[in-house]
């Protein structure tokens, strides 16, 4: 009974995302919704797109093992990033009136700086939509009773996020994104209702957590704790700033105050809804100790749903995998288009300078195909968790990307011959600390890279400059937009 009604509830998705391209008219309705968005659809969208299979399931499973200490990167970095983007990135940004976030890039240091930033951020998504589809295929796996295995449900959970993002674009992205906060919000509530009676009410969960120590941020207080600390914190926090998601919501809004309220009211619904399913993991090991500890050995990812299948009644069971394909779908549709459209904007465009509006948006749609390939590979033949693979895509970005729009947004002097030696030094002092990178060791590889980015910039942009610089000023750039 349970597999028809998420059956229903998919059907119900692709058939929205086809009604979204009746709203698809050309390249900007595809990638940025024609900035006509309001403050409730930029808010949901924020919300559903970072609130993913992770949230539900990587998060939760990581908290029961290590505990606030353990999740620093998300949700805790997560929000201070969509913090850091309404408080400080919004409203100079919306102002460019920029399609994609490497269109900056190309505009302030030249197509250099814009092409290799835009392949970093291309491979940054990789992990995170790999993550998602790594964790439709547990669901179906699970929902199938192991007549699916876990490689059949990726490649169908696959399929089915491609047809409601192929067409529809941002529109499809936008209008899925609203149902689905609407389930996960009502799914997650009354499940936290139910299994937290059931393991004796939530003080009880609450006041059990913090006696086990779960709520502690830091593993300890020596200064290798706290470096740990600061890396796993800037990961996300910094890493998640220069992406194309994050940006399309930002340019999708009807004002420049819409685009940073709503991108704060986002980053505040999205950390109190992680806190949910952590509420209900650790009800869990309350209430099903044996079962818990099982598949902590086998795999943490399966507590929740094992949980729900066997203690829980027909209803709960739709309300949480409603709400956990629901939170999975938003944020792989989301995912999967950012991605795209940096690929066709500021990589093919180079190689095709010619191309109409209506070339562009093909392009685009054949860029979605081509990534939903590349992305569904990757999960299939990668090994890591789903909390592993969220916190992994954005390592890249930090060193290499995060420098670059932070210098060249707000200091003058940032220079094309600054953002490409930052982009160098970053992933030269990142890679080379992350190949032979211990458990153990003091710094954390990302952490290293990102503070080499900076010196990059900052001696790239003082010295003699033997590069030409291809950019304009912020100025410039805003003036050009607000005359157009």
């Amino acid at each position: 009974m349970l597999i028809w009604f998420v059956a229903v509830y998919l059907v119900i998705t692709v058939a929205v995302g086809f009604y979204a391209t009746t709203r698809v008219h050309n390249s900007s309705d595809y990638a940025a919704a024609g900035r006509s968005m309001s403050f409730p659809l930029v808010v949901t969208m924020v919300f559903a797109t970072w609130f993913g299979s992770e949230a539900v399931l990587g998060i939760p499973a990581t908290f029961l093992e290590e505990g606030f200490a353990g999740i620093i990167e998300d949700p805790f970095g997560s929000f201070g990033c969509l913090m850091l983007v309404g408080v400080v990135f919004a409203r100079p940004l919306y102002r460019l009136n920029l399609l994609t976030i490497g269109d900056f890039f190309r505009k302030r240091f030249g197509q250099h700086v814009e092409i290799f930033t835009s392949l970093v951020i291309i491979i940054s998504y990789m992990g995170w939509v790999a993550a998602q589809i790594t964790a439709l295929g547990v669901v179906f796996s699970v929902l199938s009773d192991g007549g699916l295995t876990t490689t059949q449900g990726m490649i169908i959970g696959t399929i089915i996020v491609l047809l409601h993002t192929l067409f529809g674009g941002m529109w499809s992205v936008a209008l899925t994104d609203f149902l689905q906060m609407i389930i996960i919000v009502c799914g997650l509530f009354y499940l936290v209702w139910l299994i937290g009676d059931m393991a004796g009410g939530p003080v009880n969960v609450i006041s059990h957590a913090a006696s086990e120590g779960k709520f502690t941020f830091l593993h300890g207080t020596s200064a290798k704790d706290i470096v740990a600390f600061l890396g796993a914190a800037v990961t996300m926090m910094f890493g998640s700033i220069p992406q194309q998601d994050v940006y399309a919501r930002v340019m999708s809004a009807k004002t420049e105050k819409i685009a940073q309220r709503a991108t704060m009211t986002g980053a505040c619904c999205y950390l109190v809804f992680c806190m949910l399913p952590i509420f209900l993991i650790y009800a869990a090991s309350m209430i099903e100790p044996e079962m818990v500890k099982h598949w902590l050995a086998e795999d943490s990812q399966q507590i929740l749903p094992h949980l729900i299948l066997e203690r829980t009644p027909l209803f709960a069971q739709i309300m949480f995998f409603g709400a956990l394909l629901s939170a999975i779908m938003s944020s792989a549709s989301g995912a999967l288009l950012a991605p795209s459209v940096t690929l066709t904007e500021n990589i093919v465009k180079h190689f095709l300078p010619n191309m109409n509006d209506r070339q562009a948006l093909l392009a685009m749609r054949c860029s979605v195909l081509a990534m939903t390939v590349a992305t569904c590979l990757f999960a299939l033949l990668s090994n890591a968790s789903i909390y592993e693979m969220v916190g992994n895509a954005y390592k890249v970005t930090l060193v290499a990307a995060v420098v670059p729009l932070f210098f060249g947004l707000f200091w003058k002097r940032a220079t094309t011959q600054g953002a490409l030696t930052a982009i160098a030094c970053g992933l030269i002092g990142w890679v080379s600390l992350e190949l032979g990178h211990q458990e153990g060791d003091f710094w954390p590889p990302q952490l290293v890279g990102l503070i080499c980015s900076a010196i990059g910039m900052i001696i790239g942009s003082l010295a003699p400059q033997f590069s030409q610089h291809r950019g304009e000023s912020v100025s410039d750039m805003a003036a050009a937009a607000a005359a157009n």
